[in-house]
C-alpha cells in the first residue's frame, strides 16, 4: 500500500494554522461591520459566524498553547510531538 507523502511543514503547525484562520475570519467580521455600518447590508448571521469563528480559532489556539507548554515541561498527562 502506497502511503501519502507527509503534509509541508507549514501546514503540519497548528498554531500557525489557528492564528491564520482567527484572522481571517476577524477581517471578515470587520469588513461585515463596516458594511452595516454604512447601511449595505444589516447584521445577520454571517456577522455572527465569523465571530463565532474568531472566539473558536482562539480558544483552539490558546488549547494548543496549553498543551504545548505542559509537553516542554515534561507532565505525564500532556500530548507528546508538540514542539
Amino acid at each position: 500500500m502506497i502511503s501519502p507523502p507527509p503534509l509541508s511543514p507549514r501546514l503540519s503547525r497548528p498554531a500557525v494554522v489557528a492564528v491564520v484562520g482567527s484572522v481571517l475570519w476577524l477581517v471578515a467580521a470587520v469588513v461585515l461591520l463596516v458594511a452595516a455600518l454604512l447601511g449595505v447590508r444589516p447584521l445577520d448571521i454571517w456577522f455572527t459566524t465569523c465571530l463565532a469563528g474568531v472566539l473558536l480559532g482562539a480558544v483552539g489556539y490558546g488549547i494548543f498553547a496549553w498543551q504545548r507548554a505542559a509537553a516542554r515541561r515534561g507532565s505525564r498527562t500532556a500530548q507528546q510531538g508538540l514542539e
